[in-house]
């Protein structure tokens, strides 16, 4: 060989790994879907839970990863022309944060690959063929099941024994209502509660709703998860306070509000885990092949300053089982 010839061939093969690094270095975009209100403390701690979770798996924004993230505010509506507006970019996977948010893109696209987590029941919604094989371009972590609604009620009735009367406030633009609703009104009556339904849109119809329920003499109120309440913590809890109303909600975000107790996931670190699909996916997996996981993680939180506000002992055996009091 030429000498020419060989320190062209050698200057060749030095490139070969430098294309590769470039390549893997490649900027990848993901998607990213909130029901919350930008700003809102929920949602900066759920996108710091998506940020951690893909940077310890060595993506990191400005490197070789962009973050696309958009905000439905609670609205519906705006949650479907966001999901359109991400399914035509582009974006390289969709992670959806909650029902509503999986609803929302699942309409706009079956071919980019999507993330969820904290969903409730993705094959009764038709998100999904199976929780083995999910068949589609969806996947992701479930959040717990309807059943837990029952554990809702429950825990209203012992930190405020005398309620007879349970109304469930919700929206109904999250698909999972119903599911939720069928199981509490089948378990009630062993209770001996009865309830009422209360669906709510925006802040004037769950103000009329925190009214009706206090309206009926030993009564107390849970919220299902959806994007409506969520984003109204603040006037949910200031209305449960002046009517003196016990309540239950499902997530963490509301006790540390103010709220009286929550049960359920850590919501914040399913966030986190989901991020490993989306990093098995950015690598060349394909969601259709990566089974459906389940939360592990449940907890309880009382927040006892608002129970000793609204003249409420939680008994000691309820305490006993609470991971955190926060008084």
């Amino acid at each position: 060989m030429r000498r020419r010839d060989f320190i062209g061939l050698a200057a060749a093969l030095t490139t070969i790994p430098n294309i590769a690094a470039a390549q893997a270095e490649r900027t990848r975009t993901v998607g990213v879907l909130f029901s919350q209100a930008e700003g809102s403390d929920e949602a900066l701690d759920r996108i710091a839970a998506v940020r951690d979770g893909l940077h310890k798996l060595g993506w990191m924004e400005g490197r070789n990863l962009r973050l696309d993230v958009r905000y439905g505010e609670g609205n519906a509506a705006r949650m479907g022309v966001l999901a359109a507006e991400l399914a035509r970019s582009e974006v390289d996977v969709l992670f959806a944060s909650a029902t509503t948010a999986l609803s929302s893109l699942h309409k706009t696209t079956s071919t980019v690959p999507i993330v969820f987590a904290q969903v409730t029941d993705p094959i009764g919604a038709g998100f999904v063929r199976s929780l083995a094989r999910p068949g589609g371009n969806i996947t992701g972590f479930t959040q717990h099941e309807f059943s837990i609604g029952v554990k809702w009620l429950e825990l209203l009735k012992e930190l405020a024994p005398a309620t007879e009367r349970a109304a469930v406030i919700y929206d109904p633009a999250n698909p999972a209502t119903s599911g939720y609703l069928s199981v509490i009104k089948a378990e009630a009556p062993k209770l001996h509660v009865q309830v009422s339904e209360h669906p709510v849109r925006n802040p004037k119809e769950i103000e009329q709703a925190v009214v009706a329920i206090a309206g009926r003499s030993k009564s107390g109120f849970f919220l299902l998860p959806g994007p409506a309440p969520s984003v109204q913590r603040d006037l949910i809890v200031s209305l449960a306070s002046h009517h003196r109303l016990p309540a239950v909600y499902p997530f963490r975000y509301w006790v540390k509000g103010g709220g009286l107790a929550f049960y359920g996931i850590d919501n914040i670190e399913l966030h986190r885990a989901a991020m490993s699909y989306v990093d098995r996916i950015l690598k060349g997996e394909k969601a259709a092949e990566l089974p459906i996981q389940h939360a592990t993680k449940f907890e309880l939180v009382i927040n006892l300053k608002t129970a000793k506000a609204l003249g409420l002992d939680p008994p000691n055996s309820l305490l006993a089982r609470t991971d955190e009091v926060i008084e």
